[in-house]
């Protein structure tokens, strides 16, 4: 596993084209390429690219474990229109970083030669590495960043439903953070002022064009000081605003050192809200605990915990058996990366299979553009929209609070809007109450 130091940056389709020495010749190149496949006729090689260090690194804490599942399965090879396929996985580390997401996808592609591409977790990584897929004619299945912040943020125009031809993405969007706030929010009484710390990069500019407006015609007031940059270190001004206008809720999207940075100047600086909303960080307990006593009381939302009463079809493994799992062999807190990164190899087994002819890369996507299939998430199915190329699933609010176990928090689900299958377990209470 590569562990190299982490950067950050920026990236645009074209510098990512003519970084790895493409241009519009490679593109046009790279579409031309249709079904040909390098390596073994009678071989399949699947491609993961996840953040493992870097900002983003707590997204792939359950990456080792995952990726053993899935290898242990895939071992028994897939035996698809009459042939048994021996099958790869080959793992990269993005580093977090949107260059180096770009070129290890490149490194997948064209050194490694993988049948098929998977990738998950925040646009820096999922964004380039589907962007590289689409320029080569690779099939790609990401998750993991809110939808609309991929599709949109890979340059796809309002009202296009079909901009892509090789990727394929799963994940929740802004009208489910919307159900699930317009839920939760409602469970402790406050004046519906909100104050938002929305940055400038695709999760941020996605929520701020459409969650915002979408949360004032439910009748909240948004307070917005504007897009802050990543990496930033003094919030002084957006606390003085927010105080300043009787904010008694708090919601932001940021990389956790960003939010960390900010919540601990929030608590000095005497802002304290009602309810305080993250999403992006304090998904994960890693990411609370790190808080310490301002930690506890945190909402945040889930896309998947170990209470989802689904299985995945590839592994056999219930929800709560891979939440279990996880906590036995790895010694730590079940995380709720846990489940998409998995459904991404209940998609691929089923892709290859459904394509009937696995290394044909046109057929690959083509069969993702109408599969149907059973993961830890909930049972996706591709061509019931929003888009041709997006499945919308779910993301239910909650809470942590003190654990009344071994571990130091527990999350605790209070509305379950998107997926009424999924059970609740409390209700959100004030921030602050319950240390």
């Amino acid at each position: 596993m590569e562990t190299p130091p982490s950067s950050f940056g920026t990236f645009t389709r074209r510098r990512l084209l003519q970084g790895i020495g493409l241009g519009t010749a490679g593109l046009a190149l790279g579409a031309c390429k249709g079904a040909e496949q390098p390596g073994g006729s009678d071989t399949l090689k699947i491609g993961f690219v996840s953040p493992r260090t870097g900002p983003a690194a707590s997204f792939g804490e359950p990456d080792s474990y995952v990726l053993e599942l899935a290898r242990k399965k895939l071992a028994e090879g897939l035996t698809i229109g009459g042939t048994r396929y021996e099958v790869v996985v080959v793992d990269k580390d993005s580093q977090s970083n949107p260059q180096r997401s770009a070129q290890v996808a490149n490194d997948l592609i064209n050194s490694d030669g993988v049948d098929l591409m998977l990738t998950t977790s925040t646009p820096e990584t999922v964004n380039p590495v589907s962007d590289a897929c689409e320029a080569a004619g690779v099939p790609c299945i990401s998750t993991v960043v809110p939808w609309q912040a991929w599709y949109f943020g890979r340059g796809a125009k309002e009202g296009q439903t079909d901009a892509y031809k090789y990727t394929f993405h799963f994940c929740f969007g802004v009208e489910q953070f919307h159900s699930a706030y317009t839920h939760l929010w409602p469970q402790v009484e406050t004046n519906k002022k909100v104050a938002v710390m929305w940055p400038n990069d695709s999760d941020g500019n996605a929520i701020r064009a459409s969650l915002g407006p979408m949360l004032e015609k439910s009748g909240y007031t948004i307070v917005d000081p504007g897009a802050y940059t990543n990496g930033s270190n003094d919030y002084s001004a957006q606390i003085a605003k927010f105080k300043a206008e009787g904010c008694e809720i708090f919601s932001t999207f940021p990389i956790p050192s960003d939010f960390a940075t900010f919540w601990r100047q929030a608590a000095q600086q005497g802002f304290r809200p009602k309810i305080a909303q993250a999403a992006k960080t304090g998904l994960f307990p890693s990411q609370v605990e790190a808080l310490g006593d301002i930690g506890a009381g945190v909402a945040s939302a889930a896309y998947w915990t170990p209470t989802y009463p689904y299985t995945s079809s590839l592994t056999g493994v219930s929800s709560q058996a891979l939440g279990d799992g996880y906590q036995q062999a790895a010694g730590k807190q079940w995380t709720q990366q846990l489940g998409p990164s998995l459904a991404l190899f209940d998609v691929a087994a089923a892709a290859l299979t459904a394509a009937g002819t696995p290394r044909d890369r046109d057929a690959v996507a083509a069969a993702i553009a109408t599969l149907e299939v059973e993961t830890p998430v909930g049972r996706l199915k591709w061509g019931a929209g929003p888009n041709r190329n997006v499945v919308s699933t779910p993301i239910l609010g909650g809470q942590w609070v003190p654990g009344s176990g071994a571990y130091p928090l527990d999350f605790v689900l209070c509305e379950n809007s998107s997926d009424p299958n999924v059970p609740v377990a409390g209700q959100l209470k004030r921030f602050g109450t319950l240390t």
